[in-house]
């Protein structure tokens, strides 16, 4: 189990701008002082530590706290790779998917609105306790946003993500 001592060992994190460097080169192709790590196709930055490949927020927060996060960790920003401290947050899975970007398919240019052909009217949905819950069709989009950004604020707090 990878420790927090061993990872001060080998490894040094800048917790202003997030950016890993190798202290102890543990392969030929580690060099000391050279950034730790590669970003996979996830968008999320790996570093393989004697074999093992770690997320690098998740070393972040062993670092700085010397624990392994309970459950998930949270990209403030929603930006995958960007692992300053200040945007690091734990949270549930729940509390993480609030935070999530808009589906890339979303024509409505907002999370939980989208146009009802059937009844032409803009509908709004929003996650509640691990549920759809459904907040109404509106005439206009200006009202489906309104209602989303009232609804978002009230059960998601500080994981809300509207856009």
């Amino acid at each position: 189990m990878l420790t927090q001592e061993y990872l001060k060992q080998i490894l040094s994190y800048n917790p202003d701008t997030g950016i890993w460097v190798w202290q102890k080169s543990l392969a030929l192709q580690i060099k000391i002082g050279q950034q730790a790590g590669t970003i996979l196709k996830s968008g999320y930055r790996h570093i393989r530590i004697n074999y093992k490949h770690y997320k690098a927020y998740r070393l972040a927060w062993l670092y700085m706290t010397g624990e392994w996060p309970k459950e998930q960790i949270d990209h403030i920003n929603g930006i995958k790779d960007d692992n300053r401290w200040c945007n690091l947050r734990e949270a549930t899975t729940q509390q993480n998917g609030w935070n999530s970007k808009k589906p890339k398919n979303n024509t409505s240019g907002y999370k939980g609105i989208s146009w009802n052909k059937k009844s032409k009217k803009w509908t709004v949905f929003i996650q509640v306790n691990k549920k759809n819950k459904y907040l109404g069709g509106y005439e206009t989009k200006k009202e489906a946003i309104q209602i989303r950004k009232e609804a978002t604020a009230k059960y998601h707090g500080e994981f809300a993500r509207f856009a």
